[in-house]
């Protein structure tokens, strides 16, 4: 018997129904608003409209119905024993993909976005030489298939689909002639498969939850789509009016007429000129110092309002720039519910519908779960980390690929973009290329060391006179402040603690603070106990002051910026501070001396945008050593940064003064990618291929799969897009993120380890503002945190707390054995 009310979803609350047909239109609407972005609404709205077909079914009634209605879990049924996502894909592969090549790819891509959409794409080629993709749309027992398939004619007649699909033909053959005329690199294609699965996970999911909160009449998703648009373009209206104020504010004040000051005024304005330039991808040099940020902003801003653009998103390589930049565009723009930060998630993050084999719906009613406030990316202005960015295309699952839609038609801002994780290169520059040929986002690199990024062999394809900023050889002189003093050559072996507290001592008869950057943060910790302890310190009353990652953003942010903290201390009182890396980027903060361990030169680069920075002084030093306490086994790639280094000051010698060039910066670089060429493309020892590979084209493994079966495959995909994905890691160290007991912190692990109802808006909140108050951790620390007791599980073990006996106001994070590591980006 046909059924005119299959389930699709049974709300908990009142028990309403909300049925098949209803959610298949729904999700078609708002998929279609999606896609039509780049042009592939009938795509996108079609996969909606197949992706839960076989929910209508005698079986899956039964089975959701008798999933609410169980008092327990050991009454319910198995998670999943129902499938209901591969007939929708096996649909349209059997209907399609015999009838032609446009046809074979337009089918292969919806088939895998509908049969995916619960666990994340599948391979169409796998390493084991087989094809999971095929194994579903092919060879799967399906039990009341062509009933599902029957009743979705009912409402959806033969001819109808027949007619969607030829539309998405049409909407292929456009792509492919605009890929051809760009002559893009396949991988772009696995990344356009990437955007049409986001468009329908972020439509199913919406959806899902406007019925489960109780709002069944939903808003038509075009009307949505116009008044998200107006709001935005009034937001940004009113926040560049804002800004400009607050820039000629600046221009008025007693600092407007130093040099400095002026310098970036001029920049600033260049900014504003560019702002009228077509969509593209650019880079702005602005020297250390020069006011990127609000430069920057004032681009974007322009830019948003001339081009219609849907957000203004800023990439940054560490949640300490996040903390800095997010306040002070706060502080500016005001609005602060309209700007977004999204950094490293205080519970696991790992997406739990990909966790088993079957790719059913959670229907666990009786069993309170937690249920995470995600940020969806939806804000007009949002600040996340370059490992954010990375996993929204490459990580696993589909909450990660569910924020993917998003990026496109924005203008984007990386900022310190030399930050970009080496084995990520060629994913990188894929991405980008991705959201301006395809996406028609604007992409600005920002940085003072500009990467090179477009001579590395999987290039970057760089706008036409890409530079924002005019004359920048004159921009760079104009802005030099402080002189390079090479101290390594004359010493290879390196200097220890006490060296470099007595060679510390010698400047402190010259300057009144100084910051020494070092590349462990064992041998940050070896050298500010060593200055601790010394008597000229005490007798001089220096204030020494330590930071590194082992430190929660609030407490560094408090030991930079707070009551008593450096910012407010330099010019008050003698310091010396002794740092990680962490204070290279995006701290606005100026010492009269800086010493640099040897690194990469773009690293000593920005250590010296920490001295001299508003230009008081004429010139003041940067001195470059080598410290002898780092053990850099464990980070290879600061190891050759700084070798390459070493080259370049050889090369330099006799030009000192451009050793902080675009000039001297793009050897540097050059010589920098030429050493770790094999390492750019995401290698993966156990395979024996990289990650690139297998999103490209997967040559390898498509080649092996047609000698294996002894057939030439008419699979017109062949990626092995879920194993790219389970071996991709932004960072290639796993650490996990532990909720600190610093100032606010404790209170938090107190709140946090109480009961809490499922979707508490509360909840959301608090773990939003947890993300400030955790530390990331190694796994070998992690066991030993645990072999000592000393962090225990919070919200039923979906996130850590640490004890208060690891933790130090002095050091923050404390470890009997610290490890070799320098700074995480999260």
């Amino acid at each position: 018997m046909i059924h005119t009310d299959y389930i699709a979803h049974i709300r908990e609350a009142d028990g309403k129904i909300q049925t098949v047909y209803e959610h298949l239109l729904a999700v078609q609407e708002y998929a279609e608003q999606a896609g039509a972005k780049i042009g592939f609404r009938y795509f996108a709205g079609l996969a909606g409209l197949l992706h839960d077909l076989g929910k209508n079914t005698e079986a899956f009634s039964t089975y959701i119905q008798q999933a609410v209605s169980s008092t327990n879990a050991a009454n319910a049924p198995r998670r999943g024993s129902v499938d209901h996502s591969t007939a929708g894909g096996r649909l349209i592969h059997a209907r399609y993909h015999h009838k032609g090549t446009e046809h074979r790819y337009t089918a292969e891509w919806l088939a895998n976005c509908i049969i995916s959409h619960h666990q994340g794409l599948r391979d169409y080629i796998s390493p084991d030489r087989t094809s999971p993709y095929l194994e579903r749309v092919e060879h799967r027992e399906l039990k009341q298939y062509e009933d599902a398939v029957e009743e979705f004619f009912r409402h959806v007649p033969p001819e109808k689909l027949d007619e969607l699909f030829a539309y998405t033909i049409e909407e292929f053959k456009q792509y492919v002639l605009h890929i051809r005329q760009r002559r893009l690199p396949p991988i772009v294609s696995t990344l356009l498969l990437k955007y049409l699965f986001s468009c329908l996970i972020d439509a199913d999911r919406t959806n899902t939850r406007l019925f489960e909160e109780g709002k069944s009449e939903v808003p038509d998703a075009s009307s949505q789509i116009a008044d998200f648009a107006h709001k935005h373009h009034e937001f940004f209206q009113s926040s560049y009016d804002t800004l400009i104020s607050h820039i000629h504010h600046l221009n008025k004040s007693p600092e407007a007429n130093k040099d400095i000051q002026r310098l970036r005024q001029a920049m600033s304005e260049q900014c504003e000129r560019a702002a009228y330039r077509p969509s593209g991808t650019y880079t702005l040099s602005i020297p250390t110092g020069g006011g990127k940020t609000l430069a920057s902003m004032r681009y974007a801003l322009r830019h948003a309002l001339e081009t219609g653009k849907d957000r203004i998103i800023y990439i940054v390589p560490y949640t300490t720039i996040i903390e800095q930049n997010a306040e002070e565009i706060r502080r500016i723009l005001g609005c602060g519910d309209l700007i977004l930060e999204h950094h490293s998630n205080v519970v696991d993050d790992q997406d739990d519908e990909r966790t088993a084999e079957d790719d059913g719906e959670v229907y666990e009613t009786r069993r309170k779960r937690l249920k995470l406030a995600r940020d969806h990316w939806d804000s007009p202005i949002i600040f996340t980390t370059m490992v954010q960015f990375l996993n929204t295309f490459f990580g696993s699952g589909t909450r990660n690929v569910r924020r993917l839609h998003r990026l496109v038609n924005s203008v984007l801002i990386f900022d310190e973009v030399q930050s970009v994780p080496v084995h990520c290169i060629s994913l990188f520059n894929s991405a980008l290329n991705f959201l301006q040929g395809i996406g028609g986002s604007s992409l600005v690199l920002c940085t003072a060391t500009q990467p090179a990024l477009d001579y590395v062999k999987n290039e970057l394809r760089l706008s036409p006179n890409p530079e924002l900023i005019e004359k920048l050889d004159d921009v760079e002189q104009s802005f030099r402040r402080v002189k390079m003093v090479d101290l390594v050559s004359d010493s290879p072996s390196g200097w220890g603690a006490e060296k470099i507290g007595d060679f510390l001592q010698e400047q402190m008869d010259e300057v009144n603070n100084a910051l020494v950057i070092l590349n462990t943060k064992r041998a940050v910790r070896k050298l500010y106990q060593q200055l601790k302890a010394a008597d000229w310190v005490r007798v001089q009353e220096i204030q020494i002051v330590h930071l590194s990652t082992n430190m929660c953003g609030a407490h560094r942010k408090d030991v930079l910026s707070g009551e008593h903290g450096v910012i407010r201390t330099l010019g008050r009182k003698r310091v010396i501070c002794i740092s990680t890396q962490l204070i290279e980027a995006g701290v606005n903060i100026s010492f009269e001396c800086v010493i640099r361990s040897l690194a990469g030169l773009d690293s000593i680069a920005q250590a010296a945008g920490r001295c001299n920075r508003h230009g008081r002084d004429l010139l003041r030093k940067v001195y470059v050593i080598r410290c002898a306490d780092e053990v850099l086994t464990r980070l290879p790639e600061i190891r050759i940064g700084g070798e390459m280094t070493m080259d370049v000051l050889r090369e330099f010698r006799e030009q000192p003064e451009q050793l902080l060039s675009a000039k001297a910066m793009r050897l540097y670089f050059e010589k920098y990618f030429a050493m770790v060429k094999q390492k750019m493309q995401h290698p993966i020892p156990e395979l024996e291929q990289n990650l690139f590979d297998l999103i490209n084209a997967n040559t390898y493994y498509k080649d092996s799969y047609c000698k294996r079966n002894k057939i030439q495959t008419d699979l017109k995909n062949t990626t092995a897009i879920a194993t790219a994905e389970r071996y991709f890691e932004a960072i290639q160290s796993h650490a996990t993120p532990v909720l600190v007991p610093y100032g606010r912190g404790a209170e938090l692990i107190l709140d946090l380890n109480g009961e809490w109802a499922p979707g508490s808006d509360k909840l959301g909140d608090l773990l939003r503002e947890a993300q400030l108050y955790t530390v990331n951790i190694y796994k070998h620390e992690l066991d030993e945190l645990h072999k000592n007791g000393d962090v225990y599980p919070l919200l039923h073990g979906q996130a850590w707390g640490l004890s208060d006996s690891a933790y130090s106001l002095e050091y923050g994070l404390t470890m009997e054995n610290e490890g070799e590591w320098g700074v995480l980006m999260t």
